[in-house]
């Protein structure tokens, strides 16, 4: 068995067993990922692959607003915000703009960063609860 072909279905097995926030974060840092790849290509005069990682991005964010659970006061925020990123991911596609991609990939770092640290509070959180319960 190759390296790729292992890795591939480590990553695989990794996504079936992740939690729904561990999923979150791991489509948050392929947002960014993928926005990075898109300045990367554009750079390079790379049309296809900047093209190619535009859409990849902005898929996950039509699955972030779609996923969005709206009983919640900040998923009526978050769809906002995540429809503006869209747009934008749209005008950059277009113009081929790296000023455009830099202000989208600050919002998902943001993001990404946010709902890391907000793992981290939750399971400290519970932790004591764990604790008590036992």
């Amino acid at each position: 068995m190759s390296m790729n072909n292992a890795y591939a279905k480590y990553r695989e097995s990794s996504v079936y067993t992740a939690s729904p926030e561990e999923l979150t974060l791991m489509l948050y840092t392929a947002l960014v990922r993928f926005i990075m790849q898109a300045q990367k290509a554009v750079k390079e005069k790379n049309v296809e692959k900047a093209h190619i990682s535009i859409v990849k991005a902005q898929d996950i964010l039509l699955e972030f607003q779609a996923t969005l659970n709206m009983e919640y006061e900040i998923s009526s925020n978050l769809a906002l915000l995540y429809d503006y990123m869209y747009r934008r991911l749209i005008d950059a596609n277009v113009q081929k703009s790296p000023e455009i991609l830099e202000e989208v990939l600050k919002m998902a770092i943001e993001l990404r960063d946010t709902w890391e640290e907000a793992m981290k509070l939750a399971k400290q959180q519970s932790l004591p609860t764990q604790v008590a319960n036992k």
